[in-house]
This record gives structure tokens, sequence and C-alpha cells, in this order.
């Protein structure tokens, strides 16, 4: 079974601190998506205004058990409270290199 990529794009909310905001998305790196089962990697990345999380898990059962554990989870929830304008796709992955 191939690996599965999350990739979320986003932009912060009006006001949101860059400082805040990774102060809380660092909590829900600790304290939420790297405790779940399967994670392996996350990059969060952006270019201008627009932000991006890419998750790499071991399987698509995997990133939607998260997904539906994160409403249950403080850190994902002060981490989402600072984002809006989300598109979540999920890719298998066919090659790594």
């Amino acid at each position: 079974m191939p690996n599965v990529v999350e990739f979320v794009t986003f932009t912060l909310k009006n006001g949101v601190a860059v400082s805040d905001f990774l102060l809380a998305s660092d909590k829900c790196n600790s304290g939420f998506l790297s405790a779940q089962n399967g994670y392996i990697a996350r990059k969060l990345i952006v270019k201008d205004e627009v932000w991006a999380d890419w998750v790499l898990w071991a399987t698509m059962e995997d990133a939607q058990a998260a997904m539906n554990a994160e409403n249950e989870n403080d850190a994902a929830q002060e981490y989402f409270s600072f984002i809006e304008n989300c598109d979540m796709r999920h890719f298998s992955v066919e090659r790594s290199y």
C-alpha cells in the first residue's frame, strides 16, 4: 500500500501574527500530529500569503483517522483557529527518489 501525502493550502486570518501561528503549529505537531498512528513527516511551507501543510502518512486510513481525531484535540483546534481558505487534497505516493 503506498504512502499518502496530505497537501493543504490555506491563508492566515486577518490580524494573525506569524509568530503566534508558528507557535500554534509547533504545538499541533508535537501535541497531536506526530503522535498519530502512521505519521511519518510534516513540512510547513509558505510563498507570499499562501501557506501549505505537507504531511506524509503511512496509509490513507491513517490520514483519515487523524482528520477524525483532530476535533478532539486542543492543540489541533488552536492551530486551525488561525487559518482560513483551506484546500485539502490527498495524493498516493507512486515513486520516492
